[in-house]
């Protein structure tokens, strides 16, 4: 199987698929999978800009909405996770993982889903000190403080990944796992990114959450975004050939290293994506649990046997069989020739008809949007967290928005 691996999307699809084609053309090869590792903006209207935490000046709609409509379809299936840049609206619909548009998929907040023979695994967002033990409390409209907070990486979501035995295959993270550098050519890093080295000497550069996850998991082929540099890194585990490639690309502009091909040993295709048997029985078993106000989940509430889950998700696919529920858009498209401050109706929250018909295969209630308290919480989340509980500014690193650390490092090494 033949996996171009790109690093941050930013809503440029129709550059990242020419470039694939070209390639494909190129080397006189056929490119099975096309995988980002956040930054994906998928970005459907002009109320989808207003959910997604990013300088206005940097706010376009790009062309992730000619796929979302139809007008286009992707030449490759495409599987991404979440950044730090996002549409968080439409992600949080697709919570559990999803067609974001036609051969598109969403891998979910967290997630684990087969493409042929080959499993994926994935984190998405980054991870953030401050919230990491808190719930999704989060609801839209976004205010300032939410708007950045929803894409942190919560302890829930993790604990779910870390409850995966079998083994996975690929591993996708936006931010690197912490001391990822210790590993690689951390000289030709810092060249490149000079900025970097206080961090990397405190040991801050990069996601505690993805190191633990690393370390558990142990996949042969481990991918990230986010800080806009090729960095390639091996891991030895200690175990006999148990060893981790690690890459992270840059974004995709002209010149830079935002693509790589990989060759891996699978079934020969077609392929398609599949529902992972493992992963939607831990879903089943840790559900009820999940934490939609600012308080963090309680494992000890967990109540489900895994055995038992693992049973009763089997049954329920030999009956009805792991294919992925078909993609339906959920709002309206963006239209170039009408004015770009069109606002619809309803900015709040939509169910996506795929994540209720997974939750109603897995018997699950739908709670995205039951949560009441949470919206009342929400409002007052920033005294809360400025209390005392959580300091905001605490473990914020400058690598949010390489974007404007890099501007700023131009602008004052001209003046």
């Amino acid at each position: 199987m033949k996996i171009a691996v790109e690093g941050c999307m930013h809503g440029d699809l129709d550059s990242v698929y020419a470039t694939v084609l070209h390639l494909q053309e190129v080397e006189k090869t056929q490119i099975d999978l096309l995988i980002c590792c956040g930054d994906f903006q998928a970005v459907r209207n002009e109320n989808d800009l207003e959910s997604m935490s990013v300088p206005r000046k940097y706010r376009s709609m790009n062309s992730f909405w000619k796929y979302y409509s139809g007008e286009k379809v992707a030449p490759f299936p495409t599987i991404f996770i979440g950044g730090n840049h996002e549409a968080s609206n439409y992600l949080w619909e697709l919570y559990y993982g999803g067609w974001a548009a036609p051969n598109i998929y969403f891998l979910g907040f967290a997630g684990v889903v087969k493409f042929g023979n080959i499993r994926i695994g994935g984190l998405s967002g980054i991870y953030k000190s401050h919230h990491y033990h808190l719930g999704h409390y989060e609801r839209l409209p976004y205010n300032e403080r939410d708007i950045k907070s929803i894409y942190h990486v919560r302890e829930y979501d993790v604990h779910k990944l870390m409850q995966v035995d079998e083994p996975i295959d690929i591993f996708l993270s936006h931010d690197w796992p912490i001391d990822i550098t210790d590993y690689g050519n951390l000289e030709d890093l810092l060249q490149k990114k000079p900025f970097f080295e206080k961090e990397i000497q405190e040991r801050t550069l990069g996601s505690k959450a993805a190191a633990v996850l690393l370390d558990k998991l142990k996949p042969p082929y481990w991918f990230s975004a986010h800080l806009h540099c090729k960095f390639a890194a091996l891991v030895q585990h200690g175990e006999p050939n148990q060893v981790t490639k690690f890459l992270a690309l840059d974004k995709c502009l002209p010149g830079r290293k935002f693509l790589q091909v990989i060759e891996i040993e699978s079934e020969p295709g077609p392929y398609e994506f599949q529902y992972d048997e493992e992963w939607l029985a831990i879903t089943r078993k840790y559900n009820s649990i999940l934490p939609l106000t600012i308080k963090p989940a309680n494992f000890r509430n967990v109540q489900l046997d895994m055995k038992e889950c693992r049973q009763w998700v089997r049954n329920r696919l030999q009956t009805r069989g792991a294919k992925l529920f078909e993609f339906v858009q959920t709002v309206p498209c963006h239209v170039p020739s009408e004015s770009f401050s069109r606002v619809f109706s309803s900015a709040g929250h939509h169910r996506n008809p795929q994540t209720e018909a997974l939750l109603q295969l897995l018997e699950l209630p739908y709670l995205l949007d039951s949560a009441l308290e949470s919206r009342e919480l929400t409002h007052s989340s920033a005294s809360f967290i400025s209390g005392g509980f959580v300091d905001y500014n605490s473990d914020d690193s400058p690598n949010d928005d390489v974007d404007e650390i890099e501007e700023l490092a131009r602008v004052d090494a001209e003046t």
